[in-house]
């Protein structure tokens, strides 16, 4: 039932991620810092560290979808937790930057790390099933990894409240994150699930994600 409104929450995730990193982050790290420049090569370097990143890690997926899954699923699985667990801790603090600079740009930052999350816990809980975890076990797991988020969302705030100056640079990142996450993960799903969905479909859910950050610009400003 669940893996039934991945394909729509895909959709709205990308328009979201793009929105919230051209509408608001990356326009807020510019008001903030005139290093104009320095802004541009941090969402580079951000873009070509999570790409390395993600090489390292397909090893991975390979475990878990691949031919060559050599690992026991239940490793594999553990695997997939302690990524996310990682990746939710980066995404704290993301959105305590976010936080730091206006309550506006965090709350929509958050709606689009959520809209993010979603379809992506989702696959994660499949994976854990598909494991032999009990139903609960997978849910109560997935919560924990998804609770590191509080954890890096805390040192963010810790450590940026008294550096803020790096504040600029972080949002620049932020943005990196999101447009990779969108452009090189997001999207390509959206074309494997062309059959599933057509893509006017596809084209009018990404817009809903794009409006949802523009009409919540508007109604927290």
């Amino acid at each position: 039932m669940l893996t039934r409104w991945v394909p729509t929450l895909v959709s709205v995730a990308v328009g979201a991620l793009l929105a919230a990193a051209f509408l608001d982050l990356l326009p807020e790290a510019f008001r903030r810092s005139a290093d104009v420049a320095g802004l541009f090569a941090t969402v580079l370097a951000g873009i070509v560290v999570l790409f390395v990143m993600e090489k390292l890690a397909l090893w991975r997926h390979q475990h878990v979808h691949g031919e060559r899954a050599t690992e026991p699923r239940e490793r594999a699985a553990l695997l997939i937790l302690v990524g996310d667990g990682v990746h939710n801790f980066v995404d704290g603090i993301l959105i305590a930057a976010a936080f730091l600079t206006d309550t506006t740009l965090g709350i929509v930052t958050t709606l689009a790390v959520i809209a993010h999350e979603i379809p992506q816990e989702v696959g994660d809980f499949m994976v854990l099933l598909n494991a032999g975890y009990t139903r609960t076990r997978a849910l109560v797991l997935n919560l924990l990894s998804s609770l590191t988020a509080v954890a890096g969302g805390v040192v963010g705030y810790l450590l940026l409240d008294a550096a803020t100056a790096a504040i600029p640079y972080v949002l620049a990142l932020a943005a990196a994150s999101f447009i990779y996450v969108a452009v090189a993960d997001l999207i390509p799903d959206l074309h494997r699930q062309d059959a599933r969905t057509p893509a006017a479909a596809q084209v009018a859910l990404l817009a809903a994600g794009i409006l949802m950050v523009f009409a919540g610009q508007g109604l927290l400003h």
